[in-house]
């Protein structure tokens, strides 16, 4: 029997002010450095911009450090 995705990884998420495309843009390259492309969204829609970030071995603090860097907050929910 095939394990979900969910099993193997942590689920973090972050109240962020990622909020538009452009946004998107700027944090994509720290991002995919950190995760697989496929491994974090935000969702701009949602009136607290929620990074959704499915990880393994990177920490909360981490990835909030580097969103710091590029001039994003993101606080862990």
């Amino acid at each position: 029997m095939e394990k979900n995705i969910n099993e193997y990884m942590e689920i973090l998420r972050f109240k962020t002010n990622i909020n538009c495309a452009s946004c998107v843009s700027n944090v994509t390259p720290v991002l995919t450095e950190l995760l697989a492309e496929s491994g974090w969204k935000v969702d701009t829609a949602a009136p607290d911009k929620i990074l959704t970030v499915y990880t393994e071995t990177i920490s909360a603090d981490t990835i909030i450090a580097a969103l710091q860097k590029v001039g994003y907050t993101a606080v862990l929910l």
